[in-house]
């Protein structure tokens, strides 16, 4: 049960808010993942303008998204006066005419600069520490097990919206996804091939499945379906990570490692052709989720919070006791992940990908 000061939420039964703003300033995956949050407050209050503060590298996931209007990008390498000046801006909206309700799902220094420079008369977040409550007026505790119910949780127990398991939201023009077609095609994937992504990399090697590992799988699984093409992701300085993995598969053509690093949207718009993406607990499986593909996901320190619970999105781990950990090093030299043979994620693999329609372009 939670503690008499986890909730502060009198006088919210009547609120009508006409500009909203939503407060994620990192990651690109946890501002995926509030997009949710998002279309449960447009259902909510459809006549709302509702706005996002995140980070400059964060926007591109909500492009094109109908339920949001104005995107605030933070740009991190402003000065101090600068800085607060485009506080201010942001605490007044795009109109100047503030906003009524502004929601804090990350309490980072940045966003209380906003939250004191704005005058919106509900300031709302999860339960604060007691030194940063003069910031906020409302409080509420978040849910959960999974990520997004989590964020969302803070408008469930404040604003008695229903949770009704909605996916992340990514919406992708015709262009990017044209882009996508002529990618695959300079690739030689045809719809006579089941693609793949692959996510190899990860920033902490408690979350990343070794290279070698990631090879012997693709081996074994081109072995059992010939058709199959693979695409490995990768971002700024991993390019040498997917190469030692391609190189080490040496399955020629069948693995494919794209000779310019993708952008967030194209990288969307090549999984939303995908039968399948494979890979470690990061971004690029909530993509893969909000364009409606497939995901297996090699779980090493990380929890199932991250995984949406509804069909076609599954977890494979060791099973050690000491997971989820949730930490960065690993005494047992991160056994949870190099004890995670190839061979027993195979079946996984072939059965999820049995379960996909067939096909590139499927």
């Amino acid at each position: 049960m939670p503690s008499p000061t986890s909730f502060r939420t009198q006088g919210l039964a009547d609120l009508n808010p006409r500009r909203i703003l939503c407060c994620q300033l990192r990651q690109i995956g946890d501002v995926l993942l509030l997009t949710p949050s998002i279309h449960m407050l447009k259902t909510r209050f459809p006549d709302a303008r509702i706005d996002v503060f995140t980070e400059k590298k964060c926007a591109p996931v909500l492009e094109y998204n109908p339920e949001v209007g104005h995107v605030w990008e933070m740009d991190r390498s402003l000065g101090l006066l600068d800085s607060l000046k485009f506080y201010r801006r942001v605490g007044q909206g795009p109109d100047g005419q503030g906003y009524d309700l502004i929601i804090d799902f990350q309490q980072l220094p940045r966003i209380r600069w906003v939250l004191m420079l704005a005058s919106a008369p509900v300031k709302l977040s999860y339960p604060p520490p007691w030194y940063n409550r003069l910031f906020y007026t409302h409080w509420a505790p978040v849910s959960g097990p999974y990520a997004a119910k989590c964020k969302a949780g803070v408008l469930m127990n404040a604003l008695n919206l229903p949770w009704l398991n909605d996916p992340p939201r990514l919406y992708l023009s015709d262009s990017v996804r044209a882009r996508a077609g002529a990618l695959l095609a300079q690739w030689g994937v045809t719809d006579e091939n089941t693609l793949v992504t692959v996510d190899s990399t990860h920033r902490r090697a408690s979350r990343c499945w070794p290279a070698e590992h990631y090879a012997r799988l693709l081996q074994l699984a081109a072995q059992a379906r010939p058709d199959l093409r693979f695409v490995l992701l990768y971002g700024p300085g991993e390019l040498d990570v997917v190469r030692q993995v391609a190189q080490a598969a040496d399955l020629g053509q069948q693995v494919i490692v794209p000779a310019n690093m993708l952008s967030l949207r194209e990288m969307a718009a090549v999984q939303a052709v995908a039968a399948l993406h494979l890979g470690n607990c990061s971004s690029p499986r909530h993509f893969a989720l909000a364009v409606g593909t497939s995901t297996l996901t090699i779980r090493g320190s990380t929890s199932t919070a991250w995984t949406y619970p509804g069909p076609g999105h599954e977890d494979i781990c060791q099973g050690l006791p000491c997971q989820p950990c949730d930490e960065s090093g690993c005494a047992l030299n991160y056994a949870c992940l190099t004890g995670l043979a190839p061979e027993t994620v195979l079946p996984r693999l072939l059965g999820m990908l049995g379960e996909a329609s067939g096909g590139c372009g499927a």
